[in-house]
């Protein structure tokens, strides 16, 4: 394991021995030296003590006497009706009344829907760490239907033998959110200990291809042209190291040439034989999942396309070798990205979320090539100044300022960090706590979270996800569980006491199951313009949550598609500006094209735009794309409650 980097790099201690961070409580007096023992003590100090108790009480006499004299002359010397004053007492500011938290019905229609998928984590006694750590999820259209089908990552048991255990699921959506699982003789079932997905369209031949990210080598499958997929990873070049732990991947133009680069982060130096090596042990539990700490850093891997959908490694020479300069190892334990362009400049940037060491923020110079700025920026440790146990991560304009926002969930004990652009995009302050997001966010461990406009009123919501690693935690830490139930932050806007304001789902909602929450994703799965949930667990069955909301708000949704040369087909990078008018005036909403987010998953990647109260699309004032390439283009809209399809360069 490497040396501890400067700041808060340094791991705090975590509670019952959970990814324990190590922390130094040191006493010392005024003078920097440490207190005396009690045998230190002299008999000299018992009488110093005495005489100084003895003067402490006579002073304290002298002042109630003073004190009683005092009143006594104000009842002796009251003034007269002549000589009263009148003082002016400002009036009491009045307390903004809290808002009403718009309630919706999350209902769970899992079974109903046709999900009868199981996460296979191969957890038999030996607890690898592996095991905790969960598998992602996907909504993406494989078959150019126009709905929303959905990839669910599969792990394995350890002792399988290779090809024979448990695999991922593919299930084609009818377009009503019910699913068919399509999984057999599309190529795809296949057994490997998986983590993560991307999706994007590798060869902008127009079908959505998909990369799956594993404890050990990496694969890559062609969709061909919906009726199946082919497993292209050896010519791709993308397998990565057998050695290596991969966990979430983007897909994303890096170079700004048209075509998706791949982005893997990888998690920690581990193997099998080095975690039983550990032996890590809980008291009163036994043999228990080792924290990060035990475990060495990695590197992150950037592949560049050539177009065709074959890639090299441009790793080290794109910057993604971060070494500790004191020790001159790797200090990345990824596992979540949020790539994002924040300086508006047209290159995607990349924010990583790494556990127990500080975060990076990967600065793009627009050819691919990252410098490595977190510290610099403000957004690589904590308000504290520690380094957190940072799992999935998010990025919004989430008050609809124009500022950015990053959102990593973090482990129990620690708030989830929510960053704030502070008008400067080289600036950044944690300002969760003001947010109203740390105090409710401390308790738990928080893994996948996302921004989404879950009432559609046109301002972005935030939904985590949490359960913890140990099944037996309750046992040394009583205030925590192994099965936590997710948390819904409404957007309250920016009139608010603080922005986000808790949601407390109505008894029998599906956001009250406690899960042993991991990953998690959104898509429209029925078509009817809000987002459904999909919440995923560690070796248990995934949570599908039909999204029931009867606001009336309008809305609008936006599928992108680049022209394959000068923007990638999928338009990831792109977004989508839309001012309205509304009773407080003009506002305007930017939504970025992005699958990549959360926790291992992906999101649909059509830009859903919640317009509220609008009746008509007379109220819309400007409606533009802004491509990856820094072109604008103007969108007609007809009307409202609908998706509206835009091609890269088309006249509407």
């Amino acid at each position: 394991m490497s040396a501890e980097p400067p700041r808060g790099e340094r791991a705090e201690a975590r509670n019952a021995g959970q990814k324990a961070r190590a922390t130094e409580l040191e006493t010392v007096d005024g003078a920097g030296e440490p207190p005396p023992r009690d045998d230190e003590l002299v008999a000299e100090d018992d009488a110093v003590i005495g005489r100084v108790f003895v003067r402490s009480l006579q002073v304290l006499a002298a002042l109630a006497v003073a004190a009683l004299l005092v009143v006594a002359l104000r009842y002796v010397f009251r003034a007269g009706p002549e000589e009263a004053q009148e003082i002016e007492v400002a009036a009491p500011r009045p307390v903004a009344a809290a808002p009403e938290v718009p309630v919706v019905p999350f209902t769970d229609i899992t079974m109903e829907a046709g999900i009868d998928f199981v996460h296979v984590n191969g957890a038999e006694g030996e607890a690898l760490l592996p095991e905790t750590m969960g598998s992602g999820a996907a909504f993406f259209d494989f078959d150019r239907d126009g709905d929303q089908d959905l990839l669910l990552v599969n792990s394995t048991e350890w002792t399988a033998a290779e090809g024979s255990g448990p695999t991922m699921a593919l299930y084609e959506n009818d377009g009503a959110g019910r699913f068919a699982d399509r999984t057999a003789g599309m190529g795809l079932a296949t057994s490997f200990y998986g983590t993560g997905v991307a999706v994007g369209d590798v060869d902008n031949d127009g079908w959505v291809d998909v990369f799956l990210s594993a404890v050990g080598p990496n694969r890559l499958f062609r969709n061909r042209e919906g009726v199946g997929f082919e497993d292209v990873t050896a010519a791709a070049g993308v397998g990565g190291a057998d050695t290596e732990w991969s966990s979430s991947s983007a897909f994303f133009d890096a170079d700004g040439d048209g075509d998706l680069d791949l982005l893997v982060g990888n998690y920690v130096r581990w193997s099998r034989e080095i975690d039983i090596e550990v032996g890590y042990q809980l008291t009163g539990v036994g043999r228990a999942y080792g924290p990060p700490l035990n475990y060495g850093g990695t590197t992150m891997d950037l592949y560049r396309n050539d177009g065709s959908g074959a890639f090299t490694d441009v790793s080290e020479q794109a910057g993604m070798h971060i070494l500790n300069p004191a020790t001159d190892t790797p200090v990345a334990k990824t596992l979540g990205l949020a790539p994002v362009d924040i300086e508006g400049d047209g290159d995607i940037d990349v924010l990583v979320a790494n556990d127990t060491v500080r975060n990076f923020l990967l600065v793009n110079d627009g050819d691919g090539v990252f410098t490595e700025q977190g510290g610099t920026y403000g957004l690589a440790y904590s308000r504290e100044g520690a380094a957190t146990g940072a799992m999935g991560a998010d990025a919004a304009d989430f008050r609809n300022d124009g500022q950015l926002g990053f959102a990593i969930a973090n482990f129990a004990n620690e708030m989830t960090s929510l960053y704030v652009s502070q008008g400067d995009p080289t600036l950044w302050s944690d300002e969760a706590i003001t947010a109203g997001v740390g105090a409710p966010s401390r308790r738990v461990l928080s893994f996948g979270l996302f921004f989404f406009d879950y009432d559609l009123d046109g301002r972005l919501d935030l939904l985590q996800v949490n359960g913890h690693l140990e099944d037996d935690i309750e046992v040394v830490e009583p205030s925590q569980q192994y099965r936590q139930a997710p948390q819904l932050f409404w957007n309250a806007g920016p009139d608010a006491g603080s922005t986000f304001v808790p949601v407390t789902p109505a008894p029998g909602d599906g956001l009250t199951r406690e899960l042993v929450g991991r990953g998690s994703t959104y898509a429209d799965i029925d078509g009817d313009g809000d987002l459904d949930v999909l919440l995923l667990q560690t070796g248990d069955r995934p949570l599908l949550l039909r999204n029931d909301q009867e606001t009336g708000h309008r809305w609008l949704r936006f599928l992108l598609r680049g022209d394959g040369e000068h923007v990638n087909r999928d338009a990831i990078g792109a977004w989508v500006e839309v001012e309205h008018e509304t009773a407080a005036g003009p506002a305007l909403q930017r939504r970025r094209v992005m699958p990549t987010r959360s926790y291992q998953s992906q999101v649909e990647p059509v830009v859903t735009i919640g317009l509220a109260g609008a009746s008509s699309a007379e109220e819309l004032v400007r409606v533009e794309v802004v491509w990856p390439d820094g072109a604008r283009q103007s969108v007609d809209v007809a009307g409202l409650d609908r998706v509206i399809e835009v091609e890269y360069g088309s006249s509407d």
